[in-house]
Formats: structure tokens, sequence, C-alpha cells
């Protein structure tokens, strides 16, 4: 640390030397502005030249793997941390599909929007509370617009909260073998402490590839209709270099221009990560650049799966305290919910193989130990895509129930589109029970802070003949 802190001086002190001396063949005027910039420089240590330059640098990374054989053929700061911005949203749509391939969302399913989705700022759909949204028009809300408002509806829909969806995200990142990530949200809107880090990404990247297929195009779509209305995509490359088939684009101020790029053509995959690019060009021509340069070195050797699925791991539990809802945050200050680091997270995992996986090997990416092990019968009664393996606190309001998870979700979409304003800002709720040899799943909404706002929401409900009972907090 200290010799990199003599060689920041010496820099320093080297920059404002040439300034000095450009200054001595200038004007006098000019040559004492340039000797008070060196006595700043050298007496408060600032390095006004570097500024921009070191601030754009402190953004970027890369890192280009053979999607088929996991090895690593270039990387530059790889496991910084680093702000995902809208890459986030690669995370969110692997819950999503997740959600759809166990059965327990379709395409067509209805996805409500409270007033905290639709409070969200752009990039967004621009709905208004109480709509909905398919799951199909969500998937490509995201790979497109990058839409922030759909992203946070998915979030509750799934998890309840969007504050407890990050915790399955993160959750779902450790189980996936990313170490050097942590969600906070699911659009990846400002928030200080949401990070991740290039070869954390790519290897979600790889992931969404190997186990959702059956999804995957989705990433190549360059534009869509939704009600009316034609939206294009933001990933410029789709189209102009050969193989590339998605993935995603992100930017905020404080990420700078991300992209994740995959690459599949003539039997040789890649999946390339660009973070903290300049701009739009700037990134893309990096991407472009390393496509280019990387691609002949890939393998056309078909090395199987290098991630394991969530099909050989058993669900995880977030031991969390949930905030109140009404003390839900606003889009960008968002309020700061303690999320456990990997050590104290519990997962319940199949039992590891005997040797790394290649991606783990090559990535050098460490691979998950096991956890304590949780039956399954010990989260059976709460349906993990909506609560996140824990119930809501506060009053709930319950409108009926059914026999299966997709009718409980249908009713709740219904309810939340009919009724509107009264019931926009919670957060539908399923919870499995058992009577006697019948399942049911009631269809309830959470988050409510008082007796008198349960009975006004079930007002609204029966007044648009939905059944609806107040239910009290548990102690």
């Amino acid at each position: 640390m200290q010799q990199g802190h003599q060689e920041s001086s010496t820099r320093i002190f080297e920059q404002v030397l040439i300034v000095h001396y450009k200054a001595r063949q200038g004007s006098s005027y000019v040559q004492r502005l340039a000797y008070a910039f060196l006595a700043l420089a050298l007496g408060a240590g600032i390095n006004v030249a570097e500024a921009p330059m070191a601030a754009a640098a402190s953004k970027q990374a890369a890192i280009v793997v053979d999607a088929n054989t996991g090895k690593t053929l270039y990387s530059s700061n790889a496991d910084a941390q680093r702000y995902p911005a809208s890459l986030t949203k690669m995370m969110t749509l692997y819950m999503l599909f997740d959600a759809m391939a166990s059965g327990k969302v379709s395409k067509s399913t209805p996805i409500p929007v409270s007033a905290f989705a639709a409070s969200q700022p752009p990039t967004k759909i621009g709905f208004k509370p109480g709509q909905t949204i398919s799951a199909e028009a969500a998937i490509l809300s995201l790979i497109t617009k990058s839409a922030n408002d759909s992203a946070t509806a998915i979030a509750e829909f799934l998890g309840g909260s969007e504050q407890r969806f990050a915790v399955m995200m993160t959750n779902r990142a450790r189980q996936l073998g990313m170490r050097n990530t942590q969600f906070r949200n699911a659009n990846g809107l400002p928030d200080p402490q949401q990070h991740s880090s290039a070869r954390d990404l790519a290897l979600l990247g790889v992931a969404l590839r190997e186990h959702f297929p059956q999804y995957y195009a989705y990433f190549s779509t360059r534009s869509f209709s939704y009600r009316g209305r034609r939206i294009v995509g933001h990933n410029r490359l789709l189209g102009k270099i050969q193989g590339v088939d998605g993935i995603k684009t992100g930017y905020t101020r404080a990420s700078g221009f991300n992209l994740v790029s995959s690459v599949n053509t003539d039997g040789k995959k890649l999946v390339a990560v660009v973070m903290g690019g300049s701009s739009t060009p700037a990134r893309d021509a990096q991407m472009a650049s390393l496509i280019a340069k990387y691609l002949p070195a890939a393998s056309r050797r078909d090395g199987g799966n290098l991630i394991a699925s969530r099909k050989n791991s058993k669900v995880e539990v977030a031991a969390l305290e949930l905030p109140a809802s009404d003390e839900a945050p606003i889009p960008v200050q968002r309020e700061q919910v303690e999320i456990q680091q990997p050590a104290e997270v519990v997962t319940a995992y199949a039992e590891p193989a005997a040797a790394q996986s290649p991606a783990e090997r090559i990535l050098n990416v460490p691979a998950p130990e096991p956890k304590a092990e949780i039956g399954e019968g010990d989260v059976d009664e709460v349906d993990p895509v909506t609560t996140a393996s824990a119930s809501p606190g506060g009053w709930m309001v319950q409108i009926g129930s059914t026999g299966s998870p997709e009718d409980a979700k249908t009713l709740l979409s219904k309810a939340a589109a009919q009724v509107g304003g009264p019931i926009a800002g919670l957060s539908p709720y399923t919870e499995k029970f058992q009577k006697g040899s019948t399942t049911y799943h009631r269809a309830r909404f959470a988050g409510i802070t008082s007796a008198k706002a349960a009975n006004n929401a079930c007002a609204a409900l029966k007044r648009q003949k939905f059944n609806c009972f107040a239910i009290a907090p548990q102690s």
C-alpha cells in the first residue's frame, strides 16, 4: 500500500512539473497560475491532472470466457467490485425463468404493477398502479427497454417485496458461484451497496444459456410491440456482429456503460463482459474488439454444462427480518436492508461433486460449500415464488383460497387490476395449506399497516364483488 501511495505521489509531481514547464513557455500570468497549482497539488496531494482519467479507469473491467470450456481468454479487473446497473436485470430474469421452468409461472401469467413499481424512474414502460403485464411481455420489456417498472413488478410478484426479492437474488448468486455480488434491488438503480464483478456476470451469462435454453432466445430480441407501441432495444451489437445473440446493456452515472455479450457461431461460444465504458460507442467498440480478437481462440469442443443448475439443489432460505411495508424505499434513495454475508445465509445443497467443475476450476470460482441441511418440509407451507419462504408481517387481507398457486395468483392479479388505487401499494402473497388430504392456496394482499387500512382495503375489494376478510398480525 505504501509503495502504491509513493508511486501515485510521484505521478502527481510529474504531472504538475509538466504543467509548470509549459507555463514557462507562456505568459507570466499563466506561470503564476501554474505555481499556484503546483503549491496546491503538492500541499494537498490532489492529482488534478489525472482525476478524470483515474475516475474513468476506476470503473473499467472486462472478461472474455469460452462458454464451451469455461476457460478465461482475457481478463482485466475481472474480480473488482463494480456497479452492475441494469445488468442486474439478468438475475431478475434468471429468477423469473426459474419460476417458469418449474411451472409456477406461465408466459401469460399477469403480473400486477403496484404504485411503488409504477413510480420507478426511467427507463420504464409507464404503467399506472393496478395495471398488469404478462410474464412474457415483462421479459421482453427488460431485455429491450430495460424497463425499471417491469423489473420491480417482477420482484414484488416473485418475492412479495423488492427487498425480499433482492435477498433471493443474492442467495441465488451465491449458489451459482458469484462471490463478489450483492443485490439490493431488481432493476439496478443506484444503490451504493449493490455490486458485482465482470467475472460474476460472466458466470451468470453462462448460467442463463445453460439452465434455460428454452427461454434464451428472448435475449436476441431487438424490438417488440406492446399496447400499440414498438419498443426498440438498446443492444446495438445484435445483428451487426456475427454470432452475437444477447445479452444485456446497463448504465448509470456511477457504473459507466456496461455490456454483457454472448456469441454463438460455428460451434464456438463466448460470454464477454465490458464494464465502465466512457460512452455507448466506446463500450460497443471495446466489446467488438474483444470478440474479434478472442473468438478465434475459442474451442468448438462442448464440455457440457459448466455451472450446476438449480435442479441439483434444494430451496434456500435467508434468515432476515423484513422492513415494515410503510417504510418502502423511494426509487433512488433506497432503504438499507441488512443482508447477511454468504457464510450466514442458510442454504441446502445437494451433495457436492467430488471434483470441481471446469468452470469452477478454470474461472477460479470456489465450489459452494454445503450448508446445514434444511428439509423441504420445513418451508413447505410457504410458496417461495411469492414469499421467499417467510410470511410477511403486518395486517393482511384474504380474498380467497384456490386449488392451485396459479389460480391464486390469477385471482390476485384480477383484483389488483379491477380495484386499483386502494390496494395498488400492497404486496400480492400466496400461502399453501393442507385441509385433510387436500392442498389449497390462500390468495392474500400483505403489507398493511393497521386494522383501519385492512378494513378499507376489504371495503374496496367488496365493492368490486371480491370476497375479503382482514387478518391481524401474528404475534
